[in-house]
């Protein structure tokens, strides 16, 4: 496996909602999104040092009555099926964990095959906005809109568990788009309005955003729960 793991987190009972995981980024993301708080693994990877994939596992194998499995986030997981992506999850399900990934969804035929092996059991993807021509713009470069389409299609019907989020920036994204994101989504088993924080931001305009309150994404929340019964907060 030539994966280049570039962050690690031993122990983390925030990234799977009633799960204790280990946290294992990867570098590099198709996307550059203004809001994003990792940058520095898409601009500059090479300023982190590698985790060796012997030091996570000594890690795992120490743990498994603890750790109830792996989140591989990023950057953009996807990005690496060819480098080891497969592999990694696999041997991480060999030992008896389990396997989130979190993902943009711009590759359905990667979550399709992660999801086809058996090699996940969570995908959390992450929808930037409204599913239109805007899109591009949130994410500031050009996103096929259908791959993402084809992504929410494959994850509500394939029998494994899942979640939808969309962080909210008040300057991206109005009250209306995001109960327009859950009526995209209806029937979903989860979505979670993140809250946006004016911190480590790729573009340095977004820290002087200020957020939207709690009572305005409570108002957000109960409206997507037209669409998305299990529509939650998170951050706030």
């Amino acid at each position: 496996m030539d994966l280049e793991i570039k962050g690690f987190h031993e122990t983390s009972f925030l990234d799977w909602d009633g799960k204790i995981v280990s946290v294992v980024y990867l570098p590099l993301c198709n996307l550059r999104c203004p809001f994003c708080h990792n940058s520095g693994l898409v601009e500059a990877p090479q300023s982190y040092s590698t985790i060796p994939k012997e030091k996570i596992f000594a890690f795992l194998d120490d743990h498994l009555d603890f750790i109830d499995g792996v989140c591989i986030t990023g950057g953009e997981p996807t990005l690496h099926k060819d480098k080891g992506l497969f592999e990694f999850a696999r041997e991480i399900k060999n030992r008896g964990l389990l396997v989130k990934i979190d993902s943009n969804g711009t590759d359905p035929d990667c979550l399709q095959k992660l999801i086809d092996e058996n090699l996940i059991d969570y995908v959390a993807m992450d929808i930037k906005g409204p599913i239109n021509e805007r899109y591009s713009n949130i994410c500031r470069t050009k996103v096929d809109i259908e791959k993402i389409k084809k992504s929410i299609g494959l994850i509500m019907s394939r029998k494994i568990h899942y979640e939808f989020r969309t962080t909210v920036v008040p300057t991206l994204l109005s009250f209306e788009d995001v109960v327009g994101v859950a009526r995209s989504i209806a029937g979903a088993e989860k979505y979670a309005l993140q809250q946006f924080k004016a911190e480590n931001c790729w573009e340095p305009e977004m820290l002087k955003i200020k957020p939207y309150s709690k009572e305005e994404l409570e108002l957000m929340a109960k409206a997507a729960q037209a669409y998305v019964s299990n529509t939650i907060l998170r951050g706030v």
